[in-house]
């Protein structure tokens, strides 16, 4: 019994963990490439609610519902890696779409290290129109070299 929580648990962060690695790669190699023709939609002013590129939520969550139900029956390390998916997704969420983007109105000013620095990289990731050229390509981790300097402030 204790075995398969600490399996289920692993899996769950296994799955978020692996899901900003996949995020990242996906981003850079497919939407800023062969997959431009929905994500060009988040790189141009926003017309209405909805953008061509939010298809890509239900491309990601696709996997995530198949494992869960999947892994259902038993509540087995399959449903929590489904779990540990859209949990990723949730916070992708909440922090692009929400926090950067500020697609639902809301007062939050970021102050920690790490929202400033990860809210900067995505600054500096969309200075560029283009699909070519893009650097900061992670959305839950940035690296040091965007962390807000006091003569940035």
């Amino acid at each position: 019994m204790l075995i398969t929580i600490l399996i289920n648990i692993i899996a769950f962060i296994g799955a978020f963990a692996f899901m900003e690695a996949f995020a990242w790669f996906v981003h850079k190699y497919v939407m800023h490439g062969i997959g431009w023709f929905l994500h060009k939609s988040h790189h141009e002013p926003r017309h209405g609610k909805f953008e061509l590129n939010d298809l890509y939520a239900i491309i990601f969550a696709a996997p995530a519902i198949v494992l869960m139900y999947i892994g259902s029956p038993e509540y087995n390390y399959v449903f929590w890696i489904g779990s540990g998916i859209t949990a990723y997704g949730f916070c992708y969420f909440l922090f692009h779409d929400v926090i950067v983007h500020r697609r639902m109105k809301h007062h939050y000013k970021p102050h920690s290290k790490y929202m400033l620095r990860i809210m900067r990289a995505h600054k500096v990731h969309h200075k560029k129109m283009s699909k070519e050229e893009g650097q900061a390509f992670g959305f839950l981790f940035a690296h040091p070299k965007f962390d807000v300097k006091k003569t940035d402030e």
